[in-house]
C-alpha cells in the first residue's frame, strides 16, 4: 500500500509540474490581468494532463484514506 502511495505522489508531482501555466507571462510583472479567471478551453495535451492531475489526485485521496484506517 505504501508503494503505491509513493508511486502515485511522484506522478502526481511530475504531471503537475507538466502543466501550462494559466496566465499571461506578460503580466507577471504588472500585477494580474482581468483574464485570470475567464473560461478558457484546454485541448488536446493540457486537457489529458488536467484529466490525468485530476484522476491521480483522486487516487491519492483514496489511498491515504484507506491507509489511515
Amino acid at each position: 500500500m505504501k508503494v503505491a502511495l509513493i508511486i502515485v505522489s511522484i506522478l502526481l508531482i511530475a504531471v503537475v509540474l507538466l502543466q501550462a501555466g494559466k496566465t499571461d507571462d506578460n503580466n507577471v510583472i504588472t500585477g494580474g490581468s482581468s483574464a485570470l479567471f475567464t473560461n478558457r478551453k484546454e485541448r488536446g495535451g493540457e486537457l489529458f494532463i488536467t484529466r490525468l492531475t485530476i484522476l491521480l489526485g483522486v487516487i491519492f485521496f483514496v489511498l491515504c484514506f484507506i491507509q489511515g484506517f
